[in-house]
């Protein structure tokens, strides 16, 4: 009999890392995979549908202006709740920490509906930090029957809650797998070329405001200190940082700022950079593969990984804490190369095949065990 899965999406970079398993899952026999979008990033997917040959079957068009993160919850509640009533899948798969996939739990919790978690498992240990992401990863973790967890880190930290070790895989990074298809893909049609030296993107809650006019004015003294260096800076659409970025910005000689780049767009960027600057997840993960040092503009991360091995360094919003650590990469050349030595913590690139496995041995479909790293 074919298995009913449901798989959700909702913000751009949920698109990009379950791209890769609704094209896995929808390539095998035994099951029958709709997508739902939960429309908090409506803008931005549609390009990225079209890149990985995606169909969304349903919208649950969730977003308003300015509206609360209680606001948000609530209609996404209320939308996933009247759509599970009504399709009774027997899984659902979600990625990642946002509202989307934490309401997509409790709904399945609710109406005792498997739920599994990709990407689960990671951790910075404070609750507020990242905001509200910690809370959402930590209350999916109590809620999914599935874990796929991207690295052994994120494995042992799902073990650690005493959560079930049957239920813990690790998969590897779907990232990755995107990445992957994404780089092949970019081989065979023109590639925008961009110039720059430094690719930089800032979107998270915690750096509204002061950390953000930090990040900005670091920009402007890099500018002043390197008189020929080039940023390249991509904005998001959220207001609170495009007004910000704007304002201090604009008509920089040495600053291009930009709309939002399709992710293939954004992979040519990085791969065309010299270095990253980021406060974005998947970022912290793609650029490591891509041989490219990443600056983090956080005070914490749940990937240390990368850090740990050297490819990447935590800097926070400082002002003078960035200028340092840009200006070491850009004149120490031996500082440069070990931390851009092209290596990844993040996986191989066969997530999405081991997630199918595991999936198709849990749903009954056979009893090949999932292919672990």
């Amino acid at each position: 009999m074919t298995k009913e899965i449901l798989c959700i999406v909702g913000t751009r970079p949920e698109v990009i890392k379950m791209a890769p398993v609704i094209r896995t899952l929808r390539a095998t026999p035994e099951f029958s995979v709709s997508v739902l979008s939960s429309g908090q990033h409506r803008e931005l997917l549609l390009p990225l549908i079209d890149w990985f040959a995606l169909t969304v079957d349903a919208d649950l068009q969730v977003m308003s202006p300015n509206q609360s993160l209680a606001e948000l919850t609530a209609r996404l509640m209320r939308g996933l709740d009247a759509r599970f009533s009504e399709s009774r899948p027997d899984l659902v798969l979600a990625q990642g920490d946002t509202t989307t996939v934490m309401c997509a739990a409790l709904s399945c919790f609710y109406q005792n509906i498997p739920f599994g978690h990709v990407e689960a498992g990671l951790r910075t240990f404070d609750a507020r930090n990242p905001f509200p992401e910690e809370f959402n990863r930590v209350a999916v973790g109590r809620l999914a029957q599935l874990h796929f967890c991207p690295t052994s880190r994120s494995h042992d930290n799902i073990l650690a809650e005493h959560i079930g070790a049957a239920t813990a895989h690790l998969t590897g990074n779907t990232v990755i797998d995107a990445l992957h298809f994404t780089t092949k893909k970019l081989k065979s049609q023109p590639t925008p070329q961009f110039d720059h030296d430094i690719l930089l993107t800032a979107h998270r809650r915690e750096n509204f405001g002061a950390p953000l006019v930090n990040i900005c004015e670091a920009m402007l003294d890099l500018c002043r200190k390197f008189p020929y260096l080039k940023i390249l800076f991509p904005m998001h659409p959220n207001p609170n940082v495009r007004s910000e970025v704007v304002r201090l910005l604009r008509g920089q000689r040495q600053i291009t700022l930009l709309e939002p780049l399709d992710y293939p767009d954004l992979v040519a960027a990085m791969q065309q950079a010299r270095l990253i600057l980021t406060d974005s997840g998947g970022i912290q993960e793609e650029a490591p593969a891509l041989g490219k040092p990443v600056l983090v503009l956080r005070s914490v991360t749940e990937r240390p990984e990368a850090v740990e091995m050297g490819a990447a360094r935590i800097v926070g919003t400082e002002r003078s804490v960035i200028v340092d650590e840009v200006s070491r990469l850009l004149e120490d050349s031996e500082h440069y190369a070990r931390m851009a030595r092209g290596v990844s913590p993040y996986g191989d690139g066969h997530a999405a095949e081991r997630i199918r496995d595991i999936i198709h041995q849990y749903l009954g479909c056979s009893t090949q065990t999932g292919n672990q790293l």
